[in-house]
C-alpha cells in the first residue's frame, strides 16, 4: 500500500535511486532532521529491475574528462567503505591502447597523479608487451603502445550489491515498494506537490528522480524540453534531442572464471583494450573490422564466466520509441547478436591465446539493454521546478555510486563541487565535456 504523504520521495531503485535513499537517511539523522523513515523509494517492476539489474559492474577512474575522473575518484571511495555489503571486488582497471590514444591516456595518468589516484603508466609497445606478459604469459595484442594501470577499482556484482544496499538503507527506516508506477505529478505554485502513480496519489515535500534509461519519460512527465539548444565553442545548434539511445553489448563466455587467473595466480584487474589494428574472426578468418574497436571483460563468478562487452551502437534512426519502456521492446534490433559475439569472442582471442577457438563457449543468451546518453554523452544531475532533483547518469551509472551520496546533501543544501559541471545549463553555456579518441561514447 503507498501512503498518503511522505518527506522525500525516489523514483527508482537502482544504484542511484538506493544509493540515495540510503545516505539520505544518514544525513537526515545526522542533522537531527529526521530518519529513513521520511523516505519512500518507489519502482515500476522491483529492486533493480531494470539497468542496474544487468550491469556488468566495473568501477574505474579512467576518464578523458576531469569531472568525470574526480567524480570517479570519489565514488571509488564509497565503493570501498563497506566492500561487503557492496559486494565489491578491488581488483584493478587496465586502459590498453594504440598509439593514436597515447597521448589522451597519458594526460588522464597525469591527472590521475594530480588528485592522488593511484595508477602506473607503461608506454612503447616493447615495454607494453613485456608489461602485459608480465600478468598473462599467453597475452599477444598486436599495435599496443601504451598500459594505464589503475591500482584501484575492479568490479562488483550488480544483485548482491543493491540487495546490501537495499538492506542498509531498510535499516535506517527507509521504505521500498515495487510494482508502482509514476502516471504524473502536481504542481503547488512552482515546485511538484504531488505524485500520482497507479495505486495513488502521494503528497511530498522533495522528489528525486533516479531511473536510469527511462529519463526520457520523466523528462516529459516533468514537461522538461525534448529538444535543447547547444554551445560548442563558437557554435551554437538549435533543436538537439536531450535523449538518445544506444544499444549496449554486453555478454558471458561460459567458462571456468578461474581460467582467467594471472601468472601469480590471482584473480586480474578488469581488462580494457581500443585497438585500430584490423580484426578478424577467430572461427572463419574474414574481416570483422578494420576501424577503431574496444572490448573490456573479466573473470566474475556471478555472472559464471568471463563477462564483458564492447562499444553499443546507435539506435536513433530506427523509428522506435524507448520513451515508455526502453526495455520492453523485443525487437532483435536491441539484443546483442551475432555480430557481436563474433567481434568479441574475435577479440578476445586477440588479445590472449587461451581464448582461441572459444567461440562455441559464448552464452547465446540476450544481453546488454539500452541506455539513455544526453547529447555530449554525459550525466546531467540538477534541481528542476525547485523541489525536484533528477539523476539523469547518462549510462554511467553502476560505478557511479557516490552520486547518491553527494545529491543527499545537495538536497540538504550543500552545494557540490563534483556535480557542478554536470548542470543542465552547461549545454546553453557551451561548458561541454571534452572528446577523446576511444571508440566508446562516454569515454
Amino acid at each position: 500500500m503507498l501512503p498518503s504523504t511522505t518527506k522525500y520521495l525516489i523514483v527508482g531503485s537502482g544504484i542511484h535511486g538506493l544509493s540515495t535513499a540510503y545516505h539520505l537517511s544518514l544525513e537526515l539523522k545526522n542533522r537531527g532532521l529526521g530518519s529513513g523513515k521520511d523516505i519512500i523509494v518507489i519502482d515500476k517492476s522491483g529492486i533493480g529491475a531494470g539497468a542496474s539489474g544487468i550491469a556488468c559492474g566495473v568501477v574505474r577512474n579512467n576518464y578523458f574528462q576531469p569531472a568525470m575522473r574526480e567524480l570517479m575518484a570519489h565514488s571509488v571511495e564509497v565503493w570501498e567503505s563497506d566492500p561487503k555489503n557492496y559486494s565489491y571486488h578491488p581488483v584493478g582497471y587496465m586502459q590498453i591502447s594504440p598509439e593514436v590514444m597515447r597521448s589522451d591516456v597519458s594526460s588522464i595518468y597525469e591527472q590521475q597523479k594530480a588528485i592522488g589516484y593511484p595508477s602506473e603508466f607503461i608506454e612503447g609497445s616493447e615495454d607494453s608487451m613485456s608489461y602485459m606478459r608480465g600478468i598473462f604469459d599467453d597475452w599477444h595484442a598486436k599495435g599496443i603502445t601504451s598500459v594505464l594501470h589503475e591500482k584501484k577499482g575492479g568490479y562488483s556484482n550488480n544483485r548482491k550489491c543493491l540487495e546490501g544496499l537495499a538492506a542498509k538503507a531498510e535499516s535506517e527506516g527507509v521504505l521500498i515498494i515495487g510494482n508502482v508506477e509514476v502516471l504524473g505529478v502536481e504542481y503547488s505554485g512552482k515546485s511538484i506537490s504531488k505524485v500520482i502513480t497507479n495505486i495513488g496519489e502521494i503528497k511530498i515535500d522533495y522528489l528525486v528522480v533516479g531511473v536510469g534509461p527511462w529519463i526520457n519519460n520523466f523528462w516529459k512527465i516533468l514537461n522538461l524540453p525534448r529538444k535543447i539548444r547547444i554551445k560548442d565553442g563558437e557554435k551554437y545548434f538549435e533543436d538537439v534531442e536531450m535523449w538518445r539511445y544506444y544499444c549496449l553489448q554486453e555478454g558471458t563466455l561460459g567458462v571456468d572464471p578461474n581460467m582467467l587467473k594471472t601468472n601469480e595466480g590471482k584473480m586480474p584487474p578488469v581488462v580494457h583494450v581500443d585497438s585500430d589494428v584490423p580484426l578478424y574472426s577467430d572461427t572463419n578468418g574474414n574481416l570483422i573490422t578494420d576501424k577503431m574497436w574496444g572490448i573490456y571483460y573479466k573473470p566474475d563468478f556471478s555472472f559464471d564466466g568471463i563477462q564483458g562487452g564492447s562499444a553499443p551502437y546507435n539506435v536513433d534512426n530506427t523509428g522506435e520509441d524507448f520513451s515508455v519502456d526502453p526495455y520492453g521492446t523485443e525487437s532483435p534490433d536491441f539484443v546483442v547478436g551475432k555480430k557481436f559475439v563474433d567481434m568479441w569472442c574475435s577479440a578476445l582471442a586477440f588479445c590472449q591465446k587461451r581464448f582461441e577457438g572459444s567461440r562455441n563457449l559464448y552464452r547465446e543468451k540476450p544481453s546488454g539493454g539500452l541506455g539513455a546518453l544526453a547529447p555530449d554523452s554525459f550525466p546531467v544531475f540538477d534541481v528542476f521546478h525547485e523541489n525536484c532533483y533528477v539523476i539523469a547518469d547518462s549510462n554511467h551509472g553502476w560505478k557511479m555510486i557516490g552520486v547518491g551520496k553527494l545529491v543527499s546533501k545537495e538536497i540538504m543544501g550543500e552545494s557540490s563541487t563534483l556535480l557542478d559541471p554536470f548542470r543542465f545549463n552547461r549545454f546553453e553555456k557551451g561548458n561541454l565535456h571534452p572528446v577523446s579518441n576511444s571508440p566508446f561514447p562516454w569515454s
